[in-house]
């Protein structure tokens, strides 16, 4: 049930960036205020007294902090991917970089390897290619690879690290309070951005950037929280989890944009969308 409930809120906000641009509401407004809503409800989920000082000495509160940065940067070039790639290559950009962590636990870990997980982790990187290709002529190496390799990457530093962060420092209690401060230091480095951008008056605040805001913030908030209760369970390993999210999100955003907003797909992006599919599968059963 954890798993399926973070499948859908992660779905879930890719579908808002692209709702996002057809509201015509301002992308970063809507970045810092989904920021501070994920962030408020971690704190009124947290069901334990908050003592700032034993808050700042934790142990992952560096950790968290540091992931609040990457979550911020990240998330706006997942929205930026989406208005301009579409929902399907973006899904498949960030949820192929379950190959990053794959690679950390080999190196880190001492886990095994072999023929069938590193094939596993090349055609993950083919994946993200085929299914970033527009249709001939449209395609740019710069414009149309940037965005999602970039989130590619991006987005394997942020599982990794958020594993790591759990496994090692984080009990189950303390989930809500982690992803609380990651999202408030992610939502304070926002606010540095507008206030820069409002007092070069580049900015024009909006009630319409904060609903959407609201909105992108609970999905988001969702999708970690649920995400770290899943592998918290004892029965099945985070590989496992891990991949199964991933391709749960990739098949469900795929549906979604050619169901709801009408993308079309060229057998090269159907092709690449394939091999992201058994890449992540390869993975899982060569462990």
């Amino acid at each position: 049930m954890y798993l399926l409930l973070s499948i859908l809120s992660s779905t879930l906000i890719v579908v808002i960036f692209k709702l996002i641009k057809k509201a015509k509401a301002d992308t970063l407004q809507v970045i810092v205020a989904n920021y501070f809503t994920a962030c408020s409800i971690g704190l009124l989920t947290y069901k334990f007294p908050i003592e700032i000082s034993s808050l700042v000495h934790s142990k992952w509160f560096l950790g968290a902090i540091g992931l609040g940065a990457l979550f911020i940067s990240i998330f706006y070039i997942m929205a930026l991917s989406t208005q301009k790639n579409g929902i399907s290559v973006t899904a498949v950009a960030s949820k192929m970089s379950v190959v990053i962590p794959v690679i950390f636990g080999i190196l880190v870990y001492q886990e095994s390897t072999d023929t069938q997980k590193l094939s596993g982790i090349v055609l993950a990187l083919v994946a993200v290619y085929l299914a970033s290709i527009k249709t001939k002529g449209q395609f740019n190496l710069k414009s149309n690879l940037t965005l999602p390799f970039l989130l590619f990457l991006g987005s394997g530093i942020i599982d990794t690290s958020i594993k790591y962060l759990e496994t090692t420092y984080v009990g189950e209690q303390g989930i809500p309070l982690f992803s609380a401060t990651i999202f408030f230091s992610a939502a304070t480095l926002g606010c540095c951005t507008l206030l820069y951008k409002r007092l070069k008056h580049q900015l024009l605040l909006s009630f319409k950037n904060v609903f959407w805001g609201i909105l992108l913030g609970s999905a988001n908030y969702a999708s970690i929280y649920y995400l770290l209760k899943a592998l918290n369970n004892e029965f099945y390993e985070s590989s496992t989890l891990f991949t199964l999210n991933n391709v749960g999100i990739v098949m469900l955003s795929t549906l979604t944009g050619l169901l709801f907003c009408k993308e079309y797909l060229s057998y090269k992006n159907w092709i690449g969308i394939g091999l992201a599919i058994i890449s992540i599968l390869l993975v899982t059963l060569a462990q």
